[in-house]
């Protein structure tokens, strides 16, 4: 019993310290963009978290698929509740520890995490066959194959186990109960309301087999739990997590707001106003318009890569990809957390970042996806966690415009005449009401 509890110490250290170490290395990603304060505002943002987070209020735009995914959600981390009843077992070598002193309550709450284990096996069967057999659209985008596609299925497979272990494990102890099978016997719950439907497969088996399955459906829950955990830091279900902070900090500005750069800004009143500008030699220009890389990006677009959920309702509802335009806001949030990554090997590689010749733009990120963007805000309305690709879609492509003079024909047309007319048409401003005469 005793090297019993110390491996369950051991794996219960090492499994938070790995996980430390993963959630460290993301959150030094995520800070790897420059500043931006974001302290307005609170009592509203709360109210986010609640709503959005919490909540899934936007999920309930479609409320079947609503219910399906809060019964997962909800169900998931409600029955881990009961975790903390395993690690205490398993940490000082007790068998439900909370029995005794929740008495009658216990077999209730028990009956309820069941209720919600059926819930989540059932809803996780029908979002695998939606994702394998009926092949949702924005399930099956060729942006999806290989690991994305495959790191959804692993996550459902993952919690039907974990579900099944559970029923398991409640089922062989309440016949052993019955059985009054050694310390079993001590704490008498009475039947579990869905998993003495388990009996008749297991009561053939002998006291010492029952035993052996509900040790190993036991210890194969937690250590699952554990792995699930750390598995989370390398998986699009970080969201689970990240969904939270990042509904605090949405932007609260009406959509289609754009936010200017206060250096674009100064530089068009300069142009307009020369006698503004300052003369004197230490007022050095803006380093970059724009942004080209991650470094440039701030950290609130990096956390935005981070908690993408990779749904693709934001490409779904892009008319870009509809009319078959090579964006997909899911593929740019996507793109800009693998480029994130990147740059996380390279720091744990080096200590400090070392140019790798690679940046988001062009290398991750091409001219022809900022380009079909449209600036309609859809895929920020639809967004489920409040991810706003469309502010990186604009940074990138004010650096390509600003630093790089990489434009259409026709966008460069329309920048000269708002720079000499004031207007994008090509008529002196002299002459703009002669229409009224006419």
């Amino acid at each position: 019993m005793i090297a019993l509890q110390i491996l369950f110490i051991a794996i219960t250290i090492f499994a938070i310290w790995f996980f430390s170490k993963n959630i460290g290395q993301i959150r030094r990603n995520i800070l790897s963009g420059r500043e931006e304060n974001i302290s307005d505002n609170k009592r509203l943002r709360w109210r986010n978290v609640l709503l959005l987070a919490f909540g899934q209020k936007k999920m309930f735009r479609n409320p079947l698929v609503a219910v399906m995914h809060f019964i997962i959600y909800a169900g998931f981390i409600i029955i881990n509740i009961e975790v903390l009843e395993i690690v205490i077992d398993g940490l000082f070598g007790t068998h439900r520890v909370f029995a005794k002193p929740l008495g009658i309550v216990y077999p209730w709450l028990i009956n309820g995490f069941e209720l919600l284990a059926i819930g989540v096996l059932t809803v996780c069967i029908i979002f695998l066959i939606r994702r394998n057999v009926l092949h949702v659209k924005r399930l099956w985008m060729k942006e999806l194959d290989g690991w994305p596609k495959s790191d959804a299925n692993y996550i459902l497979i993952t919690e039907i186990l974990l579900m099944s272990f559970f029923l398991t494990m409640n089922a062989s102890d309440t016949l052993m109960q019955m059985r009054g099978y050694g310390e079993y016997a001590e704490h008498i719950t009475g039947n579990f309301a869905f998993s003495q439907w388990l009996h008749p497969l297991l009561s053939g088996m002998s006291d010492h087999s029952l035993m052996i399955l509900e040790r190993t459906c036991w210890w194969l829950h937690i250590i699952g739990i554990f792995a699930f955990l750390n598995y989370l830091p390398y998986s699009k279900h970080l969201h689970i997590l990240f969904a939270f902070p990042n509904a605090y900090y949405a932007n609260l500005e009406p959509k289609g707001k754009l936010e200017n750069m206060s250096d674009i800004q100064k530089e068009v009143l300069y142009m307009m106003q020369p006698e503004q500008a300052p003369t004197e030699a230490s007022a050095a220009p803006p380093k970059r318009f724009g942004a080209k890389d991650i470094f440039d990006l701030s950290w609130k677009n990096l956390l935005d890569a981070y908690s993408c959920t990779e749904c693709g309702r934001c490409t779904a509802a892009c008319p870009a990809n509809i009319t078959g335009k090579v964006l997909s806001p899911r593929l740019i949030m996507m793109k800009t957390r693998d480029r994130a990554e990147e740059v996380g090997r390279n720091l744990n590689k080096n200590k400090t970042f070392e140019d790798d010749g690679k940046t988001l733009l062009h290398d991750y990120i091409t001219t022809e996806e900022l380009r079909a963007c449209t600036t309609c805000q859809a895929c920020v309305e639809e967004c489920p966690v409040s991810i706003n690709p469309l502010d990186i879609i604009i940074q990138l492509r004010r650096y390509l415009i600003m630093e790089e003079s990489n434009a259409p024909q026709e966008w460069n047309a329309m920048f000269s005449n708002i720079e000499n007319n004031f207007a994008p048409w090509k008529f002196s401003p002299d002459e703009r009401d002669k229409w009224a005469s006419s």
